[in-house]
């Protein structure tokens, strides 16, 4: 059965098959979650991201898409990276390419045989998604990966802060 629980703390610091990396289309660093993993993995995750092709100019993965490389000198032995979008008031698709994003992590999950993984709070820093939102799509998610054809045993959904951390518990308290 597939557990699930929050982390409050450094993603990069987590010993898991995979972490999930809230990149930016280009897929070359930035702030945040992103900044903090690329220098954690250090230059060789920036150089393994430079050689994905690009879908079209200045985009290596589209939003809702992921994209793999190795882990480098994180504990992590992978890092899956996926764009959320940004928030734009609701009514551009944003609900459904956040999903996007967790049903893809999850799906690249099963393909290569993880059995951990860790998820940072997808859009929810400078791309201004709605917390609550984005916390009860995540779990949402992850509760559909239960019953699919996977070996993944752990999920830990990790937060930047105190008030994530808290939102994150909530919704899955009310998975039940």
């Amino acid at each position: 059965m597939l557990q699930v629980d929050v982390r409050l703390g450094d993603i990069t610091r987590l010993d898991v098959d995979a972490i999930v990396n809230a990149a930016n289309e280009r897929l070359l660093g930035g702030g945040g979650v992103d900044g903090a993993i690329h220098r954690a993995a250090g230059p060789a995750l920036l150089a393994a991201c430079r050689a994905i092709p690009e879908v079209r100019p200045g985009v290596r993965c589209s939003t809702g898409e992921v994209r793999l490389t190795p882990g480098f000198h994180l504990p992590a032995r992978f890092v899956i990276h996926t764009v959320g979008p940004i928030w734009r008031g609701g009514n551009e698709r944003e609900r459904e390419l956040l999903a996007s994003c967790y049903r893809n992590v999850l799906e690249l999950c099963a393909e290569q045989r993880f059995r951990t993984l860790a998820i940072p709070a997808i859009s929810c820093g400078v791309y201004g998604f709605p917390v609550r939102d984005a916390a009860r799509i995540a779990v949402a998610e992850i509760a559909r990966a239960r019953g699919a054809q996977s070996v993944l045993e752990s999920v830990t959904l990790v937060a930047f802060d105190d008030e994530m951390s808290a939102v994150l518990e909530e919704a899955l308290a009310e998975l039940g």
